[in-house]
């Protein structure tokens, strides 16, 4: 969408970021000069550089495996990220290298989350119970340095 007013026009229509019969692309940051986007049908995080220009770079596939994932914050761990998985209803961990271990589950609260922000060391999770239709809540955790 142009600042000024105008027509909208596509950025990016990258098989990447296309659904495969639920959402698609979904959560997006802005970090190191490149938009990162997850897609929660694929299970992925893609990281897609923004050219000096605007335009679109190469999209890359930065981590895999992350089923149902909708958003995602970094923890200014460079490119270390934790990340909604609505569907298992768990925060994961995703190490700069795609790795990623789950630091919270349902046994923790998490009832479908569907988003995460961070302040300081704290990690604000809200869930919002779509299948379970039971206790929506925020969840707050706290980071280990």
């Amino acid at each position: 969408m142009p600042t000024t007013g105008g027509t909208p026009r596509t950025w990016s229509a990258a098989p990447e970021l296309a659904s495969t019969g639920f959402l698609g692309a979904n959560g997006l940051k802005i970090q190191g000069g490149a938009l990162w986007v997850t897609n929660l049908d694929q299970g992925t995080v893609l990281r897609i550089p923004v050219l000096r220009d605007g335009r679109v770079g190469r999209v890359q596939t930065w981590a895999t495996g992350l089923a149902g994932i909708d958003d995602f914050v970094f923890t200014g761990h460079g490119d270390q990220i934790l990340a909604a998985l609505n569907g298992p209803g768990e925060v994961a961990l995703v190490q700069p290298d795609g790795a990623h271990s789950t630091v919270l589950t349902a046994a923790d609260g998490l009832q479908n989350p569907t988003s995460i922000a961070l302040r300081g060391d704290t990690a604000y999770v809200l869930s919002a119970a779509y299948v379970t239709a039971k206790d929506p809540n925020l969840l707050l955790a706290h980071l280990n340095g």
